[in-house]
Protein backbone atom coordinates (compact mmCIF):
# COMPACT_ATOMS: atom_id res chain seq x y z
CA UNK A 1 0.00 0.00 0.00
CA UNK A 2 2.89 2.37 0.69
CA UNK A 3 4.14 1.89 -2.88
CA UNK A 4 0.69 2.69 -4.22
CA UNK A 5 0.56 5.84 -2.09
CA UNK A 6 3.87 6.91 -3.66
CA UNK A 7 2.27 6.70 -7.11
CA UNK A 8 4.21 3.68 -8.36
CA UNK A 9 2.79 1.20 -10.87
CA UNK A 10 1.83 -2.07 -9.21
CA UNK A 11 0.83 -5.59 -10.19
CA UNK A 12 -0.90 -6.94 -7.09
CA UNK A 13 -1.58 -10.63 -6.63
CA UNK A 14 -3.23 -12.24 -3.62
CA UNK A 15 -5.59 -15.06 -2.79
CA UNK A 16 -9.29 -14.43 -3.29
CA UNK A 17 -10.94 -12.92 -0.22
CA UNK A 18 -7.89 -11.14 1.20
CA UNK A 19 -9.04 -7.55 0.58
CA UNK A 20 -7.62 -6.49 -2.79
CA UNK A 21 -10.36 -3.88 -3.28
CA UNK A 22 -9.19 -1.76 -0.36
CA UNK A 23 -5.61 -2.53 -1.39
CA UNK A 24 -6.06 -0.20 -4.35
CA UNK A 25 -9.06 1.73 -3.04
CA UNK A 26 -7.36 3.39 -0.05
CA UNK A 27 -4.33 4.70 -2.02
CA UNK A 28 -6.62 5.81 -4.84
CA UNK A 29 -8.84 7.82 -2.49
CA UNK A 30 -5.88 9.34 -0.68
CA UNK A 31 -4.44 10.64 -3.95
CA UNK A 32 -7.62 12.47 -4.97
CA UNK A 33 -7.55 16.26 -5.09
CA UNK A 34 -10.62 17.43 -3.19
CA UNK A 35 -12.60 19.35 -4.21
CA UNK A 36 -12.20 17.97 -7.71
CA UNK A 37 -13.15 19.41 -11.05
CA UNK A 38 -15.73 18.30 -13.55
CA UNK A 39 -13.68 15.46 -15.07
CA UNK A 40 -12.70 12.17 -13.38
CA UNK A 41 -9.33 11.83 -11.68
CA UNK A 42 -9.39 8.02 -11.45
CA UNK A 43 -10.78 5.16 -13.54
CA UNK A 44 -11.45 1.63 -12.27
CA UNK A 45 -12.22 -0.98 -14.95
CA UNK A 46 -14.00 -4.21 -13.97
CA UNK A 47 -14.94 -7.26 -16.05
CA UNK A 48 -18.57 -7.62 -14.86
CA UNK A 49 -21.45 -5.34 -13.95
CA UNK A 50 -21.87 -6.92 -10.53
CA UNK A 51 -18.22 -6.36 -9.64
CA UNK A 52 -18.32 -2.75 -10.89
CA UNK A 53 -21.38 -2.06 -8.73
CA UNK A 54 -19.75 -3.59 -5.66
CA UNK A 55 -16.42 -1.77 -6.09
CA UNK A 56 -18.23 1.54 -6.55
CA UNK A 57 -20.24 0.89 -3.38
CA UNK A 58 -17.08 0.07 -1.38
CA UNK A 59 -15.27 3.18 -2.63
CA UNK A 60 -18.30 5.36 -1.88
CA UNK A 61 -18.38 4.15 1.72
CA UNK A 62 -14.60 4.48 2.17
CA UNK A 63 -14.48 7.96 0.64
CA UNK A 64 -17.60 9.40 2.25
CA UNK A 65 -15.77 11.50 4.83
CA UNK A 66 -13.34 12.75 2.18
CA UNK A 67 -16.13 13.99 -0.06
CA UNK A 68 -15.02 11.83 -3.01
CA UNK A 69 -17.66 11.52 -5.72
CA UNK A 70 -17.88 7.96 -7.13
CA UNK A 71 -19.99 6.80 -10.09
CA UNK A 72 -20.63 3.28 -11.39
CA UNK A 73 -21.20 3.02 -15.15
CA UNK A 74 -22.23 -0.26 -16.79
CA UNK A 75 -24.73 -1.63 -19.25
CA UNK A 76 -28.25 -2.75 -18.44
CA UNK A 77 -29.04 0.58 -16.77
CA UNK A 78 -30.36 3.71 -18.44
CA UNK A 79 -27.49 5.84 -19.67
CA UNK A 80 -29.15 9.22 -19.09
CA UNK A 81 -28.69 9.32 -15.25
CA UNK A 82 -25.02 8.39 -15.74
CA UNK A 83 -24.58 11.23 -18.24
CA UNK A 84 -26.25 13.70 -15.85
CA UNK A 85 -23.93 12.61 -13.02
CA UNK A 86 -20.86 13.04 -15.23
CA UNK A 87 -21.97 16.54 -16.19
CA UNK A 88 -22.31 17.51 -12.53
CA UNK A 89 -18.75 16.34 -11.79
CA UNK A 90 -17.29 12.98 -10.71
CA UNK A 91 -13.92 12.12 -9.13
CA UNK A 92 -13.82 8.33 -9.59
CA UNK A 93 -15.51 6.34 -12.37
CA UNK A 94 -15.95 2.59 -11.91
CA UNK A 95 -17.29 0.66 -14.88
CA UNK A 96 -17.19 -2.07 -17.47
CA UNK A 97 -15.28 -1.60 -20.75
CA UNK A 98 -18.35 -1.44 -22.98
CA UNK A 99 -20.14 1.37 -21.13
CA UNK A 100 -16.89 3.31 -20.59
CA UNK A 101 -16.23 3.28 -24.34
CA UNK A 102 -19.85 4.16 -25.09
CA UNK A 103 -19.78 7.23 -22.84
CA UNK A 104 -16.38 8.26 -24.22
CA UNK A 105 -17.55 7.98 -27.81
CA UNK A 106 -20.55 10.14 -26.95
CA UNK A 107 -18.10 12.70 -25.49
CA UNK A 108 -19.85 12.52 -22.13
CA UNK A 109 -16.85 10.94 -20.38
CA UNK A 110 -13.59 12.90 -20.55
CA UNK A 111 -10.61 10.72 -19.61
CA UNK A 112 -7.90 13.27 -20.39
CA UNK A 113 -7.35 14.14 -16.72
CA UNK A 114 -7.26 10.62 -15.26
CA UNK A 115 -4.25 10.27 -12.97
CA UNK A 116 -4.90 6.74 -11.68
CA UNK A 117 -5.97 3.66 -13.69
CA UNK A 118 -7.00 0.48 -11.88
CA UNK A 119 -7.87 -2.83 -13.51
CA UNK A 120 -9.60 -5.13 -11.05
CA UNK A 121 -9.49 -8.86 -11.86
CA UNK A 122 -6.69 -8.02 -14.28
CA UNK A 123 -6.28 -11.50 -15.73
CA UNK A 124 -9.85 -11.36 -17.02
CA UNK A 125 -9.56 -7.75 -18.20
CA UNK A 126 -6.39 -8.48 -20.18
CA UNK A 127 -7.63 -11.73 -21.60
CA UNK A 128 -7.47 -11.78 -25.39
CA UNK A 129 -11.20 -11.19 -25.65
CA UNK A 130 -11.01 -7.95 -23.62
CA UNK A 131 -7.72 -6.71 -25.01
CA UNK A 132 -9.09 -4.53 -27.88
CA UNK A 133 -11.43 -2.66 -25.54
CA UNK A 134 -8.71 -2.25 -22.93
CA UNK A 135 -6.29 -0.86 -25.50
CA UNK A 136 -8.85 1.66 -26.72
CA UNK A 137 -9.48 2.83 -23.16
CA UNK A 138 -5.77 3.12 -22.36
CA UNK A 139 -5.22 5.15 -25.55
CA UNK A 140 -7.62 7.79 -24.21
CA UNK A 141 -5.68 8.25 -20.96
CA UNK A 142 -2.68 10.51 -20.29
CA UNK A 143 0.70 8.79 -20.63
CA UNK A 144 1.76 10.09 -17.22
CA UNK A 145 -0.45 8.19 -14.81
CA UNK A 146 -0.36 5.51 -12.16
CA UNK A 147 -1.55 2.05 -13.26
CA UNK A 148 -2.46 -0.70 -10.81
CA UNK A 149 -3.59 -4.22 -11.68
CA UNK A 150 -5.03 -6.58 -9.08
CA UNK A 151 -6.14 -10.18 -9.32
CA UNK A 152 -6.06 -13.53 -7.59
CA UNK A 153 -4.40 -15.21 -10.57
CA UNK A 154 -1.76 -13.71 -12.85
CA UNK A 155 -0.38 -16.05 -15.57
CA UNK A 156 2.96 -15.15 -17.12
CA UNK A 157 1.42 -14.25 -20.48
CA UNK A 158 -0.96 -11.83 -18.77
CA UNK A 159 1.91 -10.23 -16.85
CA UNK A 160 3.72 -9.59 -20.14
CA UNK A 161 0.62 -7.93 -21.59
CA UNK A 162 0.19 -5.85 -18.44
CA UNK A 163 3.73 -4.51 -18.63
CA UNK A 164 2.90 -2.88 -21.95
CA UNK A 165 0.69 -0.40 -20.13
CA UNK A 166 2.89 0.18 -17.09
CA UNK A 167 6.13 1.97 -16.20
CA UNK A 168 8.62 -0.14 -14.23
CA UNK A 169 5.85 -1.99 -12.36
CA UNK A 170 6.43 -3.77 -9.07
CA UNK A 171 4.93 -7.27 -8.90
CA UNK A 172 3.70 -7.82 -5.34
CA UNK A 173 2.53 -11.29 -4.34
CA UNK A 174 0.85 -11.27 -0.93
CA UNK A 175 1.26 -14.82 0.32
CA UNK A 176 3.32 -16.94 2.67
CA UNK A 177 6.45 -18.21 0.87
CA UNK A 178 5.97 -21.61 2.53
CA UNK A 179 2.30 -21.80 1.53
CA UNK A 180 1.95 -23.40 -1.90
CA UNK A 181 -1.85 -23.68 -1.84
CA UNK A 182 -3.84 -21.28 -3.99
CA UNK A 183 -6.84 -21.12 -1.67
CA UNK A 184 -7.02 -19.78 1.86
CA UNK A 185 -6.64 -22.34 4.65
CA UNK A 186 -9.99 -21.44 6.21
CA UNK A 187 -11.93 -23.15 3.37
CA UNK A 188 -12.86 -26.80 3.95
CA UNK A 189 -12.94 -28.47 0.52
CA UNK A 190 -14.84 -31.58 -0.60
CA UNK A 191 -14.65 -33.05 -4.10
CA UNK A 192 -17.16 -35.78 -4.95
CA UNK A 193 -17.98 -37.72 -8.10
CA UNK A 194 -21.76 -37.52 -8.42
CA UNK A 195 -24.42 -38.73 -10.82
CA UNK A 196 -26.33 -35.96 -12.68
CA UNK A 197 -29.71 -37.49 -11.79
CA UNK A 198 -28.88 -37.45 -8.08
CA UNK A 199 -27.23 -34.02 -7.82
CA UNK A 200 -30.30 -31.96 -7.00
CA UNK A 201 -31.24 -34.36 -4.18
CA UNK A 202 -27.68 -34.19 -2.85
CA UNK A 203 -27.65 -30.39 -2.98
CA UNK A 204 -31.05 -30.20 -1.23
CA UNK A 205 -29.62 -32.21 1.67
CA UNK A 206 -26.47 -30.08 1.84
CA UNK A 207 -28.76 -27.06 2.21
CA UNK A 208 -29.89 -28.52 5.54
CA UNK A 209 -26.41 -28.84 7.08
CA UNK A 210 -26.00 -27.59 10.64
CA UNK A 211 -24.66 -24.05 10.88
CA UNK A 212 -25.29 -23.39 7.22
CA UNK A 213 -25.58 -19.70 6.35
CA UNK A 214 -25.77 -18.21 2.86
CA UNK A 215 -24.94 -20.50 -0.06
CA UNK A 216 -23.73 -19.84 -3.61
CA UNK A 217 -24.21 -22.55 -6.26
CA UNK A 218 -22.22 -22.20 -9.47
CA UNK A 219 -22.93 -23.72 -12.88
CA UNK A 220 -21.29 -23.48 -16.29
CA UNK A 221 -24.43 -22.59 -18.29
CA UNK A 222 -27.34 -20.17 -17.97
CA UNK A 223 -29.87 -22.90 -18.70
CA UNK A 224 -28.56 -25.10 -15.90
CA UNK A 225 -28.61 -22.18 -13.44
CA UNK A 226 -32.27 -21.51 -14.24
CA UNK A 227 -33.15 -25.19 -13.91
CA UNK A 228 -31.52 -25.50 -10.47
CA UNK A 229 -33.31 -22.32 -9.36
CA UNK A 230 -36.68 -23.75 -10.45
CA UNK A 231 -36.12 -27.13 -8.81
CA UNK A 232 -34.88 -25.77 -5.47
CA UNK A 233 -37.74 -23.25 -5.36
CA UNK A 234 -40.20 -26.10 -5.91
CA UNK A 235 -38.57 -27.96 -2.99
CA UNK A 236 -39.31 -25.08 -0.61
CA UNK A 237 -35.98 -23.20 -0.52
CA UNK A 238 -35.62 -19.40 -0.78
CA UNK A 239 -33.56 -19.08 -3.97
CA UNK A 240 -32.44 -16.40 -6.40
CA UNK A 241 -30.41 -16.64 -9.60
CA UNK A 242 -27.97 -14.49 -11.53
CA UNK A 243 -27.07 -15.26 -15.13
CA UNK A 244 -26.75 -13.60 -18.51
CA UNK A 245 -30.30 -14.29 -19.74
CA UNK A 246 -31.76 -12.10 -16.97
CA UNK A 247 -32.18 -8.36 -17.26
CA UNK A 248 -29.97 -6.17 -15.11
CA UNK A 249 -32.89 -5.29 -12.85
CA UNK A 250 -33.57 -8.96 -12.06
CA UNK A 251 -29.87 -9.65 -11.45
CA UNK A 252 -29.56 -6.77 -9.01
CA UNK A 253 -32.83 -7.75 -7.33
CA UNK A 254 -31.43 -11.23 -6.62
CA UNK A 255 -28.14 -9.84 -5.26
CA UNK A 256 -29.94 -7.35 -3.00
CA UNK A 257 -32.24 -10.06 -1.66
CA UNK A 258 -29.23 -12.32 -1.07
CA UNK A 259 -27.31 -9.64 0.83
CA UNK A 260 -30.39 -8.72 2.87
CA UNK A 261 -31.07 -12.35 3.82
CA UNK A 262 -34.46 -12.52 2.13
CA UNK A 263 -33.09 -15.49 0.21
CA UNK A 264 -30.24 -17.69 1.42
CA UNK A 265 -29.32 -19.49 -1.82
CA UNK A 266 -27.96 -17.84 -4.95
CA UNK A 267 -27.54 -19.89 -8.13
CA UNK A 268 -25.19 -18.23 -10.58
CA UNK A 269 -22.90 -18.63 -13.54
CA UNK A 270 -19.34 -17.34 -13.37
CA UNK A 271 -20.66 -13.78 -13.81
CA UNK A 272 -20.98 -13.70 -10.00
CA UNK A 273 -17.72 -15.50 -9.27
CA UNK A 274 -15.45 -12.55 -9.89
CA UNK A 275 -14.90 -10.45 -6.80
CA UNK A 276 -18.47 -10.51 -5.46
CA UNK A 277 -18.25 -10.11 -1.69
CA UNK A 278 -21.32 -11.06 0.36
CA UNK A 279 -20.96 -11.34 4.11
CA UNK A 280 -22.14 -14.59 5.65
CA UNK A 281 -21.52 -17.02 2.77
CA UNK A 282 -20.65 -20.29 4.52
CA UNK A 283 -20.99 -22.76 1.64
CA UNK A 284 -20.07 -22.74 -2.05
CA UNK A 285 -21.21 -25.58 -4.31
CA UNK A 286 -19.75 -26.23 -7.75
CA UNK A 287 -22.72 -28.03 -9.29
CA UNK A 288 -20.50 -28.87 -12.25
CA UNK A 289 -16.75 -29.09 -12.63
CA UNK A 290 -15.33 -25.60 -13.34
CA UNK A 291 -13.73 -24.87 -16.70
CA UNK A 292 -10.22 -24.44 -15.27
CA UNK A 293 -8.26 -23.72 -12.11
CA UNK A 294 -8.90 -19.96 -12.32
CA UNK A 295 -12.67 -20.48 -12.34
CA UNK A 296 -12.34 -22.86 -9.40
CA UNK A 297 -10.34 -20.34 -7.36
CA UNK A 298 -12.78 -17.50 -7.97
CA UNK A 299 -15.83 -19.63 -7.22
CA UNK A 300 -14.45 -21.13 -4.02
CA UNK A 301 -13.21 -17.69 -2.97
CA UNK A 302 -16.79 -16.48 -2.39
CA UNK A 303 -16.56 -18.13 1.05
CA UNK A 304 -13.87 -18.06 3.72
CA UNK A 305 -13.36 -14.33 3.18
CA UNK A 306 -11.71 -11.87 5.56
CA UNK A 307 -10.56 -14.60 7.93
CA UNK A 308 -13.91 -16.40 8.18
CA UNK A 309 -14.26 -20.14 7.62
CA UNK A 310 -16.19 -21.75 4.79
CA UNK A 311 -17.06 -25.01 3.02
CA UNK A 312 -16.63 -25.70 -0.70
CA UNK A 313 -18.22 -28.75 -2.34
CA UNK A 314 -17.42 -29.67 -5.95
CA UNK A 315 -19.59 -32.22 -7.76
CA UNK A 316 -17.77 -33.84 -10.67
CA UNK A 317 -19.56 -35.78 -13.40
CA UNK A 318 -18.02 -39.03 -14.65
CA UNK A 319 -17.07 -37.44 -17.99
CA UNK A 320 -15.40 -34.47 -16.23
CA UNK A 321 -12.96 -36.48 -14.14
CA UNK A 322 -10.07 -35.78 -16.53
CA UNK A 323 -10.85 -32.05 -16.45
CA UNK A 324 -10.93 -32.08 -12.66
CA UNK A 325 -7.59 -33.92 -12.46
CA UNK A 326 -6.01 -31.11 -14.49
CA UNK A 327 -7.40 -28.56 -12.02
CA UNK A 328 -6.24 -30.66 -9.09
CA UNK A 329 -2.73 -30.92 -10.52
CA UNK A 330 -2.49 -27.20 -11.32
CA UNK A 331 -3.57 -26.17 -7.81
CA UNK A 332 -1.71 -28.99 -6.02
CA UNK A 333 -4.85 -30.23 -4.32
CA UNK A 334 -5.16 -33.66 -2.67
CA UNK A 335 -8.32 -34.68 -4.57
CA UNK A 336 -7.01 -36.39 -7.70
CA UNK A 337 -9.64 -39.15 -7.60
CA UNK A 338 -12.99 -37.75 -6.42
CA UNK A 339 -14.91 -39.96 -4.03
CA UNK A 340 -17.99 -41.59 -5.58
CA UNK A 341 -20.92 -40.01 -3.76
CA UNK A 342 -24.70 -40.26 -3.68
CA UNK A 343 -27.34 -38.41 -1.69
CA UNK A 344 -27.54 -41.45 0.62
CA UNK A 345 -23.78 -41.81 1.19
CA UNK A 346 -22.75 -41.89 4.82
CA UNK A 347 -19.85 -39.42 4.42
CA UNK A 348 -22.28 -36.75 3.17
CA UNK A 349 -24.03 -36.73 6.54
CA UNK A 350 -20.93 -37.02 8.70
CA UNK A 351 -18.67 -34.73 6.66
CA UNK A 352 -21.08 -31.78 6.49
CA UNK A 353 -23.11 -32.25 9.65
CA UNK A 354 -26.40 -33.05 7.95
CA UNK A 355 -29.17 -34.52 10.15
CA UNK A 356 -30.04 -38.11 9.29
CA UNK A 357 -33.73 -37.23 9.00
CA UNK A 358 -33.07 -34.60 6.30
CA UNK A 359 -34.93 -35.17 3.03
CA UNK A 360 -34.81 -33.58 -0.39
CA UNK A 361 -37.43 -31.00 0.59
CA UNK A 362 -37.37 -28.21 3.16
CA UNK A 363 -39.96 -28.71 5.89
CA UNK A 364 -42.72 -26.11 6.09
CA UNK A 365 -41.64 -25.05 9.54
CA UNK A 366 -38.13 -24.25 8.28
CA UNK A 367 -39.30 -22.04 5.41
CA UNK A 368 -38.74 -18.76 7.26
CA UNK A 369 -37.13 -16.58 4.57
CA UNK A 370 -39.17 -13.84 2.91
CA UNK A 371 -38.19 -14.99 -0.57
CA UNK A 372 -37.15 -13.25 -3.78
CA UNK A 373 -40.59 -11.69 -4.24
CA UNK A 374 -40.10 -9.64 -1.07
CA UNK A 375 -37.34 -7.64 -2.80
CA UNK A 376 -38.44 -4.81 -5.09
CA UNK A 377 -37.62 -5.17 -8.77
CA UNK A 378 -36.07 -1.83 -9.66
CA UNK A 379 -36.84 -0.18 -13.00
CA UNK A 380 -33.43 0.56 -14.49
CA UNK A 381 -34.67 2.30 -17.59
CA UNK A 382 -34.72 -0.59 -20.01
CA UNK A 383 -31.98 -2.34 -21.91
CA UNK A 384 -28.78 -1.01 -23.33
CA UNK A 385 -29.29 2.38 -24.97
CA UNK A 386 -27.93 0.99 -28.21
CA UNK A 387 -30.74 -1.53 -28.50
CA UNK A 388 -33.97 -0.03 -29.73
CA UNK A 389 -37.07 -2.03 -30.66
CA UNK A 390 -38.00 -1.77 -34.33
CA UNK A 391 -40.73 0.78 -35.01
CA UNK A 392 -44.09 -0.68 -35.92
CA UNK A 393 -45.88 0.60 -39.00
CA UNK A 394 -49.38 1.89 -38.46
CA UNK A 395 -52.18 1.27 -40.93
CA UNK A 396 -51.71 4.81 -42.24
CA UNK A 397 -48.02 4.19 -42.91
CA UNK A 398 -48.43 1.38 -45.41
CA UNK A 399 -46.17 1.48 -48.41
CA UNK A 400 -47.45 3.52 -51.42
CA UNK A 401 -47.23 0.42 -53.57
CA UNK A 402 -49.70 -1.51 -51.45
CA UNK A 403 -52.13 1.40 -51.11
CA UNK A 404 -52.12 2.03 -54.85
CA UNK A 405 -52.79 -1.64 -55.54
CA UNK A 406 -55.70 -1.54 -53.14
CA UNK A 407 -57.19 1.54 -54.84
CA UNK A 408 -56.86 -0.02 -58.28
CA UNK A 409 -54.31 2.52 -59.55
CA UNK A 410 -52.75 1.59 -62.87
CA UNK A 411 -49.39 2.97 -61.68
CA UNK A 412 -48.90 0.07 -59.29
CA UNK A 413 -46.53 -2.52 -60.61
CA UNK A 414 -47.89 -6.02 -60.77
CA UNK A 415 -45.60 -8.90 -59.93
CA UNK A 416 -44.51 -10.89 -62.99
CA UNK A 417 -46.57 -13.99 -63.67
CA UNK A 418 -44.57 -17.01 -64.72
CA UNK A 419 -45.93 -18.89 -67.72
CA UNK A 420 -45.92 -22.65 -68.10
CA UNK A 421 -43.02 -23.93 -70.12
CA UNK A 422 -45.39 -25.04 -72.90
CA UNK A 423 -46.59 -21.43 -73.39
CA UNK A 424 -43.14 -19.83 -73.66
CA UNK A 425 -42.40 -18.84 -77.29
CA UNK A 426 -39.44 -20.68 -78.81
CA UNK A 427 -37.16 -19.41 -81.53
CA UNK A 428 -36.41 -21.34 -84.70
CA UNK A 429 -32.95 -21.37 -86.27
CA UNK A 430 -33.86 -18.36 -88.45
CA UNK A 431 -34.25 -16.23 -85.35
CA UNK A 432 -38.02 -15.91 -85.60
CA UNK A 433 -40.05 -17.03 -82.68
CA UNK A 434 -42.96 -19.37 -83.15
CA UNK A 435 -45.71 -20.37 -80.77
CA UNK A 436 -46.01 -23.94 -79.57
CA UNK A 437 -49.45 -25.43 -79.83
CA UNK A 438 -50.63 -28.69 -78.41
CA UNK A 439 -52.32 -31.47 -80.28
CA UNK A 440 -54.84 -33.75 -78.66
CA UNK A 441 -52.10 -36.22 -78.02
CA UNK A 442 -50.26 -33.58 -75.93
CA UNK A 443 -47.25 -33.27 -78.23
CA UNK A 444 -46.11 -29.81 -79.21
CA UNK A 445 -46.20 -29.03 -82.88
Amino acid sequence: MSMALDGRDIIGQAKTGTGKTLGFGVPLLQRMQIPGGTTPQALVVCPTRELASQVASDLTIAGKDLGVRVLAVYGGRAIEPQIDALKSGIDVVVGTPGRILDLSNRRNLDLSNVRVLVMDEADEMLDMGFLPDVERIVAMLPTERQTMLFSATMPGQIVNLARRYMTQPTHIRASDPNDESATVDSIEQHVWRAHPMDKIELVAKIMQAEGRGLVMIFTRTKRKAQKIYDELTERGFAVGTVHGDLGQGAREQALRAFRAGKIDILVATDVAARGIDVEGVTHVINYECPEDEKAYLHRVGRTGRAGNSGVAVTLVDWEDVARWQMIDRALKLPFKDPLETYSTSDHVYTGLGIPREATGRLAKGDQTRAGLGAETLEDLGGKSPQQKPPARKSSSQKSPQKSSQRSGSSSAKKPPVSKPESEIPKKDPTGKSRERRRTRSGDGV
